[in-house]
């Protein structure tokens, strides 16, 4: 595989899986102390990685879970953020600053700190009441994110008595750093021919729904925008027709991530209706990746994780095809803002 470490990507996401049950203590040890809602706050990508797992609470546990912007919590303040709260603070340098200035204001609220970082000698990692850290950068940071996010939503509905195969699911998961090697290895090929497809387009709607939505966003956001310089909409393949539909014509390209759970006729209705109209619209479907061992269950919660997997492979290509490294900034970090 092109510029591609194997090892490394395999060590990286068995160091995720590897704390599910030091993350499942700390969440214990959270009820245990009174917690009575949750709230993930991360800064851009970060926080983008949270949200399957936010929304899997949301919709499959009554314990009440909140997503906020850390620069926002922090000037606005929340009726519900106190001594009974877990905050989750995603960072993987572990520096972030409106992550930094979130702990400490969540810290003087009284609330529980877990951060997830990939670096241990950091602000956030260091002020944490729970600091978890797996060494990870941005070729392997989303799956990283994504799989820690899921056993810590997993492990507290565990707790509460709400799911009672928490043990039979992370077995699944546990094979996972291998298994996406193989579906890596699988797509180099078409990864390399979208890349191609996509390299001198100026601009791309880009969708999907339920668990594959914040991949959608967060593709296009923090690699098609930051590490490119590409322009793109994001939208929830539920807004695309209030609004985004509008836009397409042919020449536009649209890119449809299609999941495997109950969502997935919300992202279908986009596949209906775009090439009608665009002879540019490119889907990709988590259920056409081979996963031996993983159940129908499983698939559908880490969809989010196959579509990082492949689409690393994407970006490796596009940086190649483009000439433009993932690493090339103008702004971010290199000016005051």
């Amino acid at each position: 595989m092109l510029n591609f470490d194997e090892e490394r990507f395999v060590r990286i996401q068995s160091g995720a899986v590897a704390l599910s049950e030091d993350i499942r203590g700390a969440v214990a040890e959270s009820l245990e102390k009174g917690a009575k809602n949750l709230f993930f706050l991360g800064s851009g990508g970060a926080g983008i990685l949270m949200l399957p797992a936010a929304r899997l609470l949301q919709t499959r546990s009554t314990f009440p879970v909140y997503v906020e912007m850390p620069a926002e919590l922090v000037v606005t303040g929340s009726a519900h953020l106190g001594p009974q709260s877990i905050v989750v603070i995603p960072s993987l340098s572990g520096t972030t600053k409106e992550s930094v200035e979130a702990l400490a204001y969540c810290k003087a609220k009284g609330a529980i700190v877990i951060t997830l970082t990939g670096h241990a000698d950091t602000a956030l990692a260091e002020a944490a009441d729970h600091n978890f850290t797996n060494f990870a950068e941005d070729d392997t940071s989303s799956e990283s994110f994504y799989l820690q996010s899921l056993i810590l939503a997993l492990a507290l509905m565990q707790e509460r008595g709400e799911i009672s195969d928490y043990a039979d699911i992370v077995g699944e998961i546990e094979l996972l750093p291998k298994l996406l090697l193989e579906v890596k290895r699988g797509f180099e090929e078409r990864a390399e021919q979208f890349a191609s497809q996509i390299q001198d387009e100026p601009y791309h709607i880009i969708t999907g729904a339920g668990s594959t939505w914040p991949e959608a966003f967060y593709y296009g956001m923090c690699i098609l925008e930051e590490m490119q310089w590409i322009r793109t909409r994001p939208v929830h393949a539920s807004d695309f027709f209030h609004g985004t539909l509008e836009l397409v014509e042919q020449g536009v390209s649209v890119i449809l991530f299609k999941g495997e759970d109950e969502t997935r006729a919300l992202a279908e209705r986009v596949e209906s209706f775009a090439p009608t109209y665009t002879d540019k619209l490119s889907v990709f479907d988590t259920a056409e990746l081979a996963l031996p061992g993983v159940s129908a269950q499983v698939r559908a919660l880490i969809s989010p994780v196959l579509l990082a997997t492949v689409f690393e492979r994407v970006s490796a290509h596009l940086e190649v095809k483009r000439d433009h490294p993932l690493t090339t900034r103008r702004y971010y970090k290199r000016v005051s803002y």
